[in-house]
């Protein structure tokens, strides 16, 4: 693909791109899945179907209550020490200083916040929208909109990195430029 990037604007993903938390989300919602006395997702199945949507989106296909985000969230707040940030972020964000930097996640803002400041990287972004922040998570691209008018630039600006259908179809639906980590994109890495 021949394109020419004109990008000044780089939005991150975080699950899967900057930070390692899978089996956490998954131990998370099966605590919720076990309270209501449900059948456990297997690994398979959450990378599957539920990895990258948005925790209210997974609850409803799952047919939790609206409650169960309560259980998920203080799981994940519990075990919230065994996420780890992937090799060589921190030299990522130093090298691409000459771009405006944000981190775009389906997470509460309590939790992206708390990752961030954790591995000492918050410093490197410009914003951070979280699901606290808009209606609906990815893949609707209600989050990308905001990070883009909060930065006070063109969305057309902005290139999306993330690693799930969800990012994905995010930035494909604004036109935006895609990098997908281990995912198909427009680039991929």
């Amino acid at each position: 693909m021949n394109m020419k990037i004109k990008a000044n604007t780089i939005l991150f993903d975080l699950y899967g791109v900057i930070v390692n938390s899978e089996k956490v989300w998954l131990s998370s919602l099966n605590c919720a899945l076990k309270h209501y006395n449900q059948n456990q997702i297997k690994p398979e199945t959450f990378n599957e179907k539920f990895w990258g949507n948005d925790v209210n989106n997974t609850l409803q296909i799952l047919e939790l209550p609206e409650k169960a985000m309560k259980i998920v969230n203080n799981s994940y707040i519990e075990n919230i020490d065994n996420v780890g940030i992937f090799p060589d972020v921190e030299k990522t964000l130093k090298n691409l200083n000459q771009f405006k930097k944000g981190v775009i996640t389906n997470t509460p803002k309590k939790i992206a916040l708390y990752l961030l400041n954790k591995f000492n990287i918050l410093k490197y972004f410009d914003v951070v929208v979280t699901s606290d922040d808009v209606k609906y998570g990815k893949p609707n691209p209600e989050i990308i909109i905001k990070a883009c008018k909060l930065l006070n630039i063109k969305i057309d600006d902005a290139i999306i990195i993330g690693d799930t259908i969800s990012d994905i179809k995010a930035g494909k639906n604004l036109n935006c430029i895609v990098i997908g980590i281990n995912i198909k994109a427009d680039y991929t890495v």
